[in-house]
C-alpha cells in the first residue's frame, strides 16, 4: 500500500510527483461498471430500474465503527438505520465522481432525512491526498466543506505540476495562512494518523481499492451511481 514517507517528502512531493501517477489507487472496476444499465428492452412496469449491486465482501458493524487513530467524521443522526462507511483516497478520479455526483443526492435523499449515518474514512494512495487529508483534518468543523472543495476542484491540484501551489490557494480561501498551511503539512502525528486509518482499513477491513463502501457492514467497491445505492439502502430500511 503507501510506501513510508517523511513529512519532508510529503511536502517536497507535492512538487515533484508526475501527474501520471497522481490518481493511481482508485478502484479499477467500478466506475465504468457502475454506470452500465441494461441494454434497450424496456423492463416490466413491476421491475427496479437498477437492481442492488452484490456486496463483495462483509466486516463485523461492532468492530468497523471502533475507534481508530482519528475521531471518525460522520454525518446523519446516530441511531440511523442504515450506517454507511466510505474508505476513499483524495486524488482518486473515481471518488471525486462519486464525491460530485452522488453524495449530494445521497445526502438529501437518505442521510438529511434520518435513514443513513454516514462515516468518511481516509484511505490515500500517495503523498498529495495525505496532504489533502491533512489539510481537511486540520480545517476542524470545515472538514466535509474542505473534502468537498478539494474533489470539486480535484483536477487543479491533483495532476498538476505544482501541487503545493494549487492547495495553498484553495487552503487561502478556507482561511489557511501561508504559517498554518505549512503548519498542518509538518504535522508527523497527524500523518502518521492518517496512514494509520488507511493501514487499519486494508489490515481489518480488506480494503483494497477507492472508493470501497460498507452499508450496515456489507462491502462494496466502486463509484456507485444513486440508483444503485438507493436498491441497496431501500432493501435495509
Amino acid at each position: 500500500m503507501t510506501r513510508s514517507i517523511s513529512r519532508r517528502t510529503v511536502i517536497s512531493s507535492l512538487a515533484a510527483v508526475p501527474a501520471v501517477l497522481v490518481l493511481a489507487g482508485c478502484s479499477d472496476e467500478s466506475s465504468e461498471a457502475a454506470g452500465v444499465q441494461e441494454a434497450a428492452t424496456p423492463a416490466a412496469p413491476a421491475t427496479p430500474a437498477v437492481e442492488a449491486p452484490k456486496p463483495q465482501g462483509s466486516a463485523d458493524m461492532a468492530k468497523l465503527l471502533q475507534p481508530g487513530a482519528l475521531p471518525d467524521e460522520v454525518l446523519g443522526k446516530a441511531d440511523a438505520p442504515v450506517t454507511i462507511v466510505e474508505y476513499a483516497s483524495m486524488t482518486c478520479g473515481h471518488c471525486a465522481h462519486f464525491a460530485n455526483t452522488t453524495f449530494p443526492e445521497l445526502k438529501a435523499k437518505y442521510i438529511d432525512t434520518g435513514k443513513v449515518r454516514f462515516v468518511f474514512r481516509e484511505f490515500p494512495f500517495d503523498p498529495r491526498a495525505e496532504a489533502a487529508f491533512m489539510l481537511a483534518r486540520c480545517s476542524k468543523d470545515n472538514y466535509f466543506p474542505m473534502v468537498e472543495v478539494l474533489f470539486k476542484q480535484q483536477e487543479n491540484w491533483a495532476g498538476v505540476q505544482d501541487a503545493k501551489s494549487a492547495l495553498l490557494q484553495i487552503a487561502k480561501l478556507a482561511g489557511f495562512s501561508q504559517e498554518s498551511f505549512e503548519a498542518c503539512l509538518t504535522d508527523q502525528k497527524l500523518l502518521d494518523d492518517v496512514r494509520a486509518v488507511q493501514r487499519r482499513g486494508a489490515e481489518e477491513f480488506g480494503v483494497d481499492s477507492t472508493p470501497s463502501f460498507f452499508i450496515n457492514g456489507k462491502m462494496y467497491k466502486g463509484a456507485m451511481s444513486i440508483e444503485e445505492m438507493s436498491a441497496i439502502i431501500d432493501g435495509m430500511l
